[in-house]
């Protein structure tokens, strides 16, 4: 994917699209940190899990499997308004892999419907021009994709070789802001294919982010020196994205313990397929309660609970979302022995978390 990597161009109908749709976005943005800013009895950003189903199988990767069904639609709408009447202000979509949900499209119409932004996390497997058009239409405002590496090998087939077509698609067709984030760390065997990945994100206009890979534990790891470098750089690229307000990501790459406010349980809430409320993905079983039983009370003892894994988290999403109430409320409880009636069999127990993409 060097030189010979080609430059597409939108239509000037579908960067008049882009450009309103960002727009209006970027205003709902600046709503939902003033309404965050002012209270924190609501959740800012909530994982739902539509479908646990993946058509990949990355070596990493403990959020998928090969068989489970989509959650059927009107249990998602009945989901998703539950979140609304929280209050909740963004819902990603993430799986497994979202697009096989024969119904994602009507899924993301119900989030628009409720007031609230939405967001999807994807392979890009299943992205062609007519399901972006798709997506266009129902009304989807940030989409991400991870990519792995330049060229397929054994541990991930989400290469920029294999995308970079569908990517050209998202740069002619996509109104919605799109996002790449390549990855260092453990298992990377060349740590240039970030720099790389990031670079052809901008030369397309996306924004770009790096993450960087944790230990099977959902801990972190420091990275080398050259691989710093790396990352400087891609964060570099990455300044005029939402990757400018996590600077905890510094302290990750080094492998330093970061001091941070955890709000999982109350700002943030991962949502599993079995519609129960988790801290996040690396924390799968905990507090493990239906949301549809999940109170005020329970999300307000949940933000005031000291998360025993913080310090060496890096789950960026959350991290992000505990900028906004890093400076308030000191967290003085400790996690309860809440245990599920009958857990699904995957979930993980708290303090067994495991890493995710």
């Amino acid at each position: 994917m060097g030189e010979e990597a080609k430059v597409v161009r939108a239509s000037v109908g579908t960067r008049l699209r882009r450009g309103l749709r960002f727009a209006r976005t970027r205003v709902r943005e600046l709503g939902m940190i003033g309404k965050a800013l002012a209270s924190t009895k609501h959740p800012i950003l909530v994982h739902v899990i539509p479908m646990r189903q993946c058509n990949l199988a990355c070596t990493y990767c403990n959020e998928y499997d090969d068989f489970s069904k989509p959650v059927p639609l009107e249990e998602m709408k009945t989901r998703l308004d539950l979140l609304a009447d929280m209050g909740t202000s963004i819902i990603t979509i993430s799986g497994g892999e979202p697009l096989m949900h024969p119904e994602l499209d009507e899924v993301i119409r119900h989030i628009r419907r409720r007031g609230m932004i939405a967001g999807m996390i994807t392979n890009g497997f299943y992205l062609n021009r007519e399901r972006i058009e798709r997506l266009n239409a129902a009304g989807l405002e940030h989409l991400q994709i991870s990519i792995d590496n330049v060229v397929p090998d054994d541990v991930s087939k989400k290469s920029l070789k294999t995308l970079d077509g569908r990517l050209e698609m998202l740069a002619q067709y996509a109104v919605f802001q799109v996002n790449i984030n390549s990855v260092l760390g453990s298992g990377v065997k060349d740590p240039e294919d970030a720099l790389k990945i990031a670079q052809r994100a901008v030369q397309l206009g996306f924004t770009s982010t790096v993450g960087i890979i944790h230990d099977n534990n959902g801990q972190l790891k420091p990275l080398g020196e050259h691989e710093q470098e790396i990352f400087e750089e891609v964060m570099e690229l990455g300044k005029r994205s939402f990757s400018r307000f996590n600077d905890f990501q510094h302290s990750v790459a080094r492998g330093k313990e970061h001091e941070w406010r955890c709000r999982s349980g109350s700002r943030y809430l991962y949502i599993c397929e079995d519609g129960l409320v988790h801290w996040c993905s690396q924390q799968r079983g905990y507090p493990g309660i239906p949301l549809a039983q999940y109170t005020p009370e329970m999300r307000h003892r949940e933000y005031l609970t000291e998360k025993f894994c913080a310090a060496r988290c890096t789950v960026s999403c959350v991290q992000q979302v505990g900028i906004l109430d890093n400076w308030r409320d000191p967290q003085n409880l400790k996690p309860m022995p809440m245990t599920p009636a009958s857990p699904p069999a995957q979930l993980v127990q708290i303090g067994q978390g495991r890493g995710d993409s």
